[in-house]
């Protein structure tokens, strides 16, 4: 058995991770520590766990193997270092932090350690990327012109006179953050355009903060990749019943996806009007499955280093593109 603490309830998928924890044979929450105490220790009364005020505690624990990361991203890089350095295995929200520099500074440690890090990139795992990655590969779509990609909800949509939705305040806090919708939500369209779509080459983005909470809340980023294909990456926290929607368009054919409804049009195959794939395709182990399966030596995780730093990349360059309103070669960011 893996024994597991919880680092925190800041991020609102908390709750998801230790769920998962709790459902995976291999793995058990055995304490909660917060950088809040009177938050940490509601939920560990919720959890019918152990509180513990003290981080350094938690570290020199010898009965705690692995560490969930959901605390403000501002303390990544501190808490998982940390964590590594005392020889215990980290599950951590995405992103990993805040700079490329910084993700590198962390990967070496892990490394040094030994440990296994998994960071959470959930729609890698989903049937419906699996499926779109099969096309990509077999050539279905024949040269990928352009991809697009939206994932958006109404976090920030406020009832009556309120001024924040069902997303909590902290998440507007910029410092703790590192932003607002762009690099929460944005990242999973990254994410997935990036792995299909290939190294990107350059970007250009537009971050709004409509409701002035903050940070954005509504952004639109235009990623050109080295195979000359294009990318559209849509976000928003001000969006009520979007669909999650990812569209890849080539020269040979169109792939539509909406939720996890697939539709496929391809001059690869007879007839000219949509296949609807009957045989969906399984998805692979959920981001928690595979760190705890890694832990055990027992396989590879399918999400890889290369995945968060690229990430990571990304959203440093949006954010540039922003401050400076221009193109960004991500070339620029490696200072060369």
């Amino acid at each position: 058995m893996i024994n597991v603490a919880l680092l925190s309830r800041w991020h609102v998928h908390a709750d998801d991770y230790a769920r998962e924890v709790k459902e995976n044979e291999h793995l058990s929450v055995q304490l909660v520590w917060d950088e809040e105490e009177e938050r940490g220790k509601k939920w560990a009364d919720e959890l019918g766990v152990p509180f513990e005020v003290n981080f350094q505690t938690v570290l020199d624990n010898p009965e705690i193997d692995a560490v969930v990361v959901t605390t403000p991203t501002s303390l990544h890089k501190d808490i998982i270092i940390a964590a590594a350095e005392h020889k215990k295995h980290i599950f951590t929200e995405k992103i990993l932090a805040f700079t490329v520099e910084e993700c590198e500074e962390i990967y070496k440690t892990v490394k040094a350690n030994q440990v296994k890090l998994m960071v959470s990139m959930p729609r890698l795992t989903a049937n419906y990327y699996v499926y779109a990655q099969k096309a990509v590969d077999k050539g279905w779509l024949g040269d990928l012109t352009t991809i697009r990609c939206r994932f958006a909800h109404n976090g920030a949509v406020a009832a009556g006179d309120g001024k924040y939705g069902w997303l909590p305040e902290r998440f507007f806090n910029a410092a703790q953050s590192g932003g607002g919708a762009l690099i929460d939500l944005g990242a999973h369209p990254f994410y997935l355009t990036n792995r299909l779509a290939g190294p990107a080459k350059a970007l250009q983005a537009s971050l709004h903060s409509i409701r002035n909470l903050g940070a954005d809340d509504n952004a639109v980023v235009i990623v050109e990749y080295e195979s000359g294909s294009l990318g559209i990456i849509e976000t928003s926290f001000l969006s009520n019943g979007n669909p999650f929607q990812l569209e890849l368009y080539g020269t040979e054919g169109t792939l539509l996806i909406e939720d996890e409804q697939i539709r496929l049009r391809s001059s690869q195959f007879e007839g000219s009007g949509w296949i609807q794939p009957e045989d969906a395709q399984e998805p692979l182990p959920i981001p928690m499955e595979q760190w705890a399966a890694a832990i055990q030596g027992k396989s590879k995780p399918t999400i890889t280093e290369e995945d968060v730093i690229q990430l990571t990349r990304l959203n440093e360059a949006a954010a540039l593109s922003q401050e400076e309103n221009r193109r960004i070669e991500l070339i620029e960011l490696l200072g060369e």
